[in-house]
């Protein structure tokens, strides 16, 4: 049986998951968080069933380096705990049968708990505990994970009932703009990317930081706040093309896949686009706001070929162009 402790545990999780309402990702992303210290886990992921794969949505750890991986349904742990909707447990995925090997590797991963999310009667998904160390689950990890797993089906209800149901798309798309968020940013990255190496054509990245934000929150609230970030996303939307891909990750944090980019001179053309596209000013209650991003980019294959260096590449260029704004801004003041 679990401990008291563990028992308080849970109750923490369900309370803070109260706390977030009708927040499907950030739900997700809170669970995968709490399991990782609740069990011991190197890493944790919500994998959604979708189109005959399964799809990490939610990561934390070891994971979240992989969010946005697709698995297929017929070939995974994942996928006999979907079609069975029974909890499952793997001490070595080099000699389970159920375990796709390579995937397993890939993510680095030897002992697992897979647990069926219950959606609506339905088994939509799976909760994933790993570790890198073969046996290291044990029965009470499970009987925990089972507690856990009973929340999240009974959040991710509640997250949805009042509105279409689409569960899909509340685990995808960020809540306050109907952007895409992180988790559909990086399995769309990958996909691109992917049809990249067959095509020849260019995949770009912006990663966009909105500037002035903390000032706006901390002198009009953040009701106001959530309205310049709402205005900033819908600006950069009307920028981008049908085959792009505008995301929110998170509080100030928007990127852009171009997918994909004219060759030459599409970056900045989309850059350009973004900024023109945020020099009016933004009128809310009575007040004026000033609508600014810092902007930094990549692409493949001119820059790389691998996500994860594009991605960093794109961050640094980001910081470089915040801290020159921010070097002007100082200078334009003093004068």
């Amino acid at each position: 049986m679990p401990s008291s402790q563990e028992l308080l545990t849970i109750i923490s999780i369900q309370t803070d998951i109260a706390k977030l309402g009708p927040r499907l990702d950030d739900v997700m992303n809170r669970v995968v968080e709490q399991t990782l210290q609740l069990v011991r886990a190197d890493g944790v992921a919500i994998e959604l069933a979708e189109d005959g794969d399964m799809v990490y949505r939610a990561a934390a750890g070891t994971a979240k380096a992989h969010i946005g991986l697709r698995l297929k349904m017929d070939a995974s742990m994942s996928g006999l705990c979907v079609r069975s909707g029974e909890a499952l447990r793997c001490d070595d995925a080099e000699t389970d049968p159920r375990a796709d090997r390579e995937a397993c590797r890939r993510v680095g991963l030897r002992a697992m708990i897979v647990m069926p999310l219950r959606f609506k009667d339905e088994t939509v998904g799976v909760l994933k505990a790993m570790a890198s160390r073969p046996g290291h689950f044990s029965d009470q990890d499970v009987e925990l994970l089972q507690l856990l797993s009973e929340l999240v089906g009974a959040a991710m209800y509640f997250a949805t009932h009042d509105e279409s149901g689409d569960i899909y798309y509340k685990a995808t798309h960020d809540h306050l703009t109907g952007l895409a968020n992180r988790a559909l940013f990086m399995d769309r990255l990958r996909l691109n990317m992917g049809q990249r190496l067959s095509s020849g054509q260019a995949v770009g990245i912006l990663m966009i930081d909105m500037d002035g934000l903390k000032h706006v929150n901390d002198t009009f609230g953040h009701r106001t706040g959530d309205a310049v970030i709402q205005e900033f996303a819908s600006r950069s939307r009307a920028c981008a093309r049908a085959s792009d891909t505008v995301a929110r990750l998170g509080g100030d944090e928007f990127a852009v896949i171009l997918n994909p980019v004219d060759v030459p001179g599409g970056i900045d053309a989309a850059v350009d686009r973004i900024q023109s596209a945020l020099e009016p000013p933004f009128d809310f209650e009575g007040h004026t706001h000033s609508l600014a991003a810092s902007i930094g980019s990549a692409q493949s294959p001119c820059d790389g070929h691998e996500i994860d260096e594009l991605l960093e590449l794109a961050d640094q260029r980001m910081y470089a162009e915040k801290r020159e704004r921010k070097k002007k801004h100082e200078v334009g003041t003093v004068h």
